[in-house]
C-alpha cells in the first residue's frame, strides 16, 4: 500500500542525471508516454494487490503468512536488484534494459492471473519483482538522459501528474475490479498496458547507455537479496514456529552471515551497488535512517488496513480502495509547498515536525473500534497521516540530493529509493509477528469466556493463521456464530491497534533521527560528500 505514496527520490533520481544525448522534441511525447505508461504498471500494481488481498486470501484458502509472501517476493526482489536494474541500463542500453523488464512483469502478471494456488502466487510475484527492477529504474533513466536541462523540468512535472493520478485511481479501480470481476483482472490488467509500453519503446524511443561500461555488481545483487529473503523468511515463519525452531534460527543466521558479507563486498569491491562511503555523510546517514523507520511505519501499518476495512469493517473492495483518497490528494496538493520549507526553515524542522504529525495520524488510527461511520473513524487518522507525509516526503528528497557532491546525487538518490522499499519489505514481516501475537492472546482470552466446546476450539486453531479471514464452521448456531464472528473481530482489531502503535514509534524514532543528525540547510553539503 506504500505505493499509493510514490518512493522518495523518484524525482530526485531523474533530476541527478545528465542528459547525454537529448533526442528531438518529437520525440518527448512518446518518451512520456512510454515512461509514464511502465510506471503505472508498477504504480497500479503497488496500490491494486493490498485491495485485493482478502479476496484472494479467501479464493486460494491462504493463511496470512501466504497473504505476507504475495507482497514480500515483489518487494523483496524489486528492494535487492533495484540498483542493479539501474547499472544494466547505464551499461547495456536503458531502453533495452526496459522494454525487457516490461516484458518480464508482463508475463508474470499473466502467471498471477492463472495461479491456482498461493505458492504459484507468491512465485509469479517474485517475477514480477525482477521485472519491476529493470523497469522502474528503466523508466526514471529514459527520462533523465532523453530531456535537456531546460526541458527536463516540464517532463518531470508531467511524469510526477500522471504518476499522482495513478496513485489515485489505482486503489479504486482495484476494488471495482476485485468487486465486478476478480482478484485476476488485478493482474491482467498490466498486460494490453505492457504490450502498448513496448510498441511506443521498441519505435519511438531512442537507445541510449553510458560511454564508459562499469563492470556490474552481480555479487552485490546476490548476497542482498539472499540475506534479506532469509531474514524476511525467518521473521514471517517465526509467527507459526516460534523464534527456537531449527528453520527460523538456520535462516536468521543465514541473513546475518549474507548481509555481512554484502557489506564487506561493497567495502572492497570497485564498483559497489551500494558505495559506503557516501554513509559518511552524517545527514545523508540520517536521511536514510529517517526514509527507513518512516516508510517502514508506512508499509507496516498499511499493510493491514485493507484486511481492516474489508474483512472486518464490511467495506466493499470499491469503498476500501477509496478510503485512502485523501492520503494522496493531500501529498499531491502540498507537495510544492512543503518542498519550499527546506529552503525557508533548513532541512531539520521539517524533517522533525512531518515524522511527529505523521506519528499522530498513525496514533488515531488505534480510536475506531468495528462499526461507526468512515468520516468518524478512519478520515481524521487518514487527514492527519497525510499531512505528515506532505511535509516530509519533499524536504527529505531535497535533503539526499544535497547531502553528497553532485556527481554522486543520482547514486545517493537511488540508494534512498532502495532503502525505503527494503523498510516495507522488512515492516510487513516484523509487524505481522505483533499482530499474529497480540491476535492470538486476545482471541484465547475470548474464547475461554465464550465456554467452547473442544472441537470448536480446534477448529478455530486451524483458522488462526487467517486472522479476520477465519472461517467459521457451517454447522455453528447462528447465535455462536455471531458470538465467534465478534471474538475474531474485536481481536483483529486489538492487534491492528498494537500494530499502528508500533508504527507511531517508528515515526517518532524518524523524527528522533533527523533531530539528531540532520542539521543546516542543504545546500551547505553540496558538492562535498562528507558533513559541511
Amino acid at each position: 500500500m506504500t505505493a499509493l505514496i510514490r518512493e522518495p527520490c523518484d524525482v530526485g533520481v531523474i533530476r541527478s542525471a545528465r542528459s547525454t544525448s537529448p533526442g528531438p522534441k518529437s520525440l518527448g511525447r512518446w518518451i512520456l508516454a512510454a515512461t509514464i505508461l511502465g510506471s503505472s504498471m508498477a504504480f497500479i500494481d503497488g496500490t491494486v494487490v493490498n485491495v485485493a488481498l482478502p479476496a484472494l486470501q479467501s479464493d486460494l484458502n491462504a493463511s496470512v503468512r501466504g497473504v505476507q509472501w504475495v507482497i514480500e517476493a515483489y518487494s523483496l526482489l524489486l528492494a535487492a536488484l533495484l540498483l542493479v536494474g539501474g547499472a544494466m541500463g547505464d551499461r547495456y542500453g536503458r531502453r533495452k534494459i526496459f522494454v525487457f523488464g516490461v516484458a518480464i512483469f508482463a508475463v508474470a502478471s499473466a502467471w498471477c492471473g492463472f495461479a491456482s494456488g498461493i505458492g504459484q502466487l507468491i512465485a509469479a510475484r517474485a517475477a514480477q519483482g525482477i521485472g519491476a527492477a529493470l523497469l522502474v529504474p528503466g523508466s526514471l533513466a529514459l527520462i533523465s538522459n532523453s530531456f535537456s536541462e531546460g526541458e527536463r523540468g516540464r517532463a518531470i512535472g508531467t511524469w510526477s501528474g500522471f504518476s499522482a493520478i495513478t496513485a489515485a485511481i489505482g486503489p479504486v479501480l482495484g476494488g471495482w475490479l476485485v468487486e465486478t470481476v476478480s482478484w485476476r483482472a488485478v493482474f491482467f490488467i498490466n498486460i494490453p498496458l505492457a504490450i502498448l509500453v513496448i510498441v511506443i519503446s521498441l519505435r519511438h524511443v531512442p537507445e541510449s547507455s553510458n560511454e564508459t561500461k562499469g563492470r556490474l555488481d552481480s555479487l552485490g545483487a546476490i548476497l542482498t537479496t539472499l540475506g534479506l529473503g532469509a531474514l524476511v523468511y525467518g521473521l514471517i515463519e517465526s509467527s507459526a514456529l516460534g523464534f527456537a525452531h531449527p528453520a527460523v534460527l538456520s535462516s536468521l543466521v543465514i541473513a546475518v552471515v549474507f548481509l555481512a558479507a554484502f557489506v564487506i563486498v561493497e567495502a572492497r569491491i570497485p564498483n559497489p551497488m551500494l558505495p559506503l562511503s557516501l554513509f559518511r555523510s552524517r545527514i545523508f546517514t540520517g536521511a536514510n535512517l529517517l526514509t527507513f523507520l518512516l516508510y517502514g511505519a508506512l508499509g507496516g501499518t498499511l499493510f493491514f488496513l485493507p484486511l481492516n476495512l474489508i474483512q472486518v469493517q464490511r467495506y466493499s473492495p470499491t469503498a476500501a480502495g477509496g478510503a485512502l483518497l485523501p492520503l494522496i490528494l493531500i501529498i499531491f496538493l502540498l507537495s510544492r509547498w512543503s518542498g519550499g520549507l527546506v529552503q525557508r526553515y533548513g532541512a531539520r524542522i521539517p524533517l522533525v515536525i512531518g515524522p511527529l504529525i505523521a506519528a499522530s495520524g498513525f496514533a488515531l488510527f488505534v480510536l475506531p473500534g468495528v462499526g461507526g461511520s468512515y468520516w468518524k473513524t478512519f478520515f481524521p487518522a487518514i487527514v492527519v497521516l497525510g499531512v505528515g507525509m506532505a511535509v516530509s516526503v519533499a524536504p527529505l528528497t531535497t535533503t539526499v540530493m544535497s547531502s553528497v557532491a553532485r556527481d554522486w546525487a543520482g547514486v545517493a538518490s537511488g540508494i534512498n529509493n532502495a532503502v525505503s522499499r527494503a523498510a516495507g519489505l522488512l515492516a510487513i514481516a516484523v509487524l505481522g509477528i505483533v499482530m499474529l501475537h497480540i491476535f492470538d492472546r486476545s482471541l484465547d482470552r475470548r474464547l475461554a469466556k465464550l465456554d467452547g466446546s473442544p472441537s470448536l476450539q480446534q477448529s478455530l486453531n486451524a483458522q488462526r493463521g487467517r486472522l479476520a479471514g477465519a472461517v467459521i464452521p457451517e454447522s455453528i448456531p447462528p447465535r455462536a456464530r455471531a458470538l465467534l464472528t465478534d471474538a475474531i473481530n474485536s481481536s483483529f482489531i486489538d492487534g491492528f491497534r498494537w500494530v499502528m502503535l508500533t508504527g507511531a514509534a517508528l515515526a517518532v524514532g524518524s523524527a528522533i533521527s533527523a533531530l539528531l543528525l540532520i542539521r543546516g540547510k542543504p545546500e551547505t553539503a553540496i558538492g562535498t560528500g562528507t558533513d559541511p
